[in-house]
């Protein structure tokens, strides 16, 4: 497949800046594999989709305030720095963005904070944006990570093209985040609600999770034309012997299996057995899912509306198929769904 086969003009209005009031009054389209029919429903009714015993799998990840603004030494030139992942805990080393990055070298140094108490010197340049910072603080590491919490913000996407609001401090995080690592929310997961996760528990539908603390990969550009050349920057995932036993379990009785997200769906992918099983997982993944390709485990998903070219875009349309999926995002920018991250969802089932 090719980059340029993933373009298409999305108009600036249908890109949703705010969430809906209550998250599971979304709108969701679903697509069905196997006949082609698309039906326009409301996020709630998920659930009518899906059977006792049936188990959708959800990212348990948690954001992290990720974004400070801090000042350059000398000049007081404001600076955003992005964190995007620790790389030792020790000696408080940070893979970051910078921006703007012209002005950052290494050897410079960071201020954060009105007292300026939080300092980062400049250690290594990673990318045309990225540099390697190293924290200067002396209290314990514990109150080192409450620092940047305090001095952070929710790391809201750019392409909102707004600031952060109060309400985004709850509403960029699933209901169910539990282990803090993730500098962007996994998306799909932000339409369920409790009362609707209720009512599933008393439904029957099980539910488990894996984690993957997304970073960079899930959201940097593909910049190659031949899709087969591109490769993602690893994430961090983790998946349990209690979740592996739910979802074989399921497997074993042919029971309905529904990966919410793509950070999810790749988490699965990447602890495939050789007899089609999850295996439990504690590492890096750069896997890079885009069609054609075989899925291994789960039988449906849920996904939000993706931005042109997008990583996520493609690996919807490889579960759906490419031109059911291109022809389902004409349909939703005709029937003006709301596309992005706070935009409508999409379940894609056989």
């Amino acid at each position: 497949m090719k980059l340029s086969q993933f373009g298409y003009k999305l108009p600036e209005e249908l890109v949703a800046k705010h969430p809906v009031e209550n998250r599971d009054d979304s709108r969701l389209m679903v697509l069905h594999k196997k006949t082609g029919e698309i039906e326009h429903k409301m996020f709630k009714d998920i659930m009518d989709y899906f059977d006792e015993k049936d188990v959708f799998v959800m990212n348990d990840t948690k954001v992290f305030p990720a974004r400070l603004y801090g000042n350059k030494e000398k000049t007081g030139a404001r600076i955003e720095v992005f964190l995007l992942r620790e790389l030792n805990p020790t000696t408080k080393l940070w893979d970051v963005l910078v921006d703007p990055a012209r002005k950052i070298r290494i050897g410079n140094k960071l201020y954060f904070g009105e007292d300026e108490s939080l300092v980062a010197e400049v250690i290594d340049n990673t990318t045309s944006r990225g540099r390697t910072l190293r924290f200067l603080y002396d209290g314990t590491y514990e109150e080192f990570r409450k620092k940047l919490r305090e001095l952070g913000e929710t790391p809201l996407p750019k392409e909102l093209e707004r600031e952060v609001e109060p309400e985004d401090e709850e509403r960029y995080q699933t209901i169910y985040a539990k282990n803090e690592g993730a500098v962007a929310a996994p998306v799909a997961g932000l339409h369920f609600s409790k009362h609707l996760l209720k009512r599933m528990e008393i439904k029957g539908i099980i539910t488990t999770s894996v984690t993957m603390h997304i970073g960079l990969g899930t959201f940097s550009p593909v910049e190659v034309e031949d899709l087969s050349k591109h490769k993602m920057d690893s994430e961090q995932a983790f998946i349990t012997q209690e979740t592996c036993n739910i979802v074989n379990e399921a497997i074993d009785k042919r029971r309905n299996i529904c990966a919410v997200g793509t950070t999810t769906m790749r988490s699965l992918e990447s602890a495939v057995s050789s007899d089609g099983h999850l295996n439990t997982f504690d590492g890096w993944t750069n896997k890079f899912i885009f069609p054609e390709y075989e899925f291994s485990i789960a039988n449906s998903m849920v996904t939000n509306f993706h931005h042109p070219k997008s990583t996520l875009m493609m690996q919807a349309a490889a579960f759906a198929g490419y031109d059911f999926l291109k022809k389902a995002y004409d349909i939703a920018m005709k029937e003006k769904y709301r596309f992005s991250t706070y935009g409508d969802a999409m379940l894609i089932i056989d």
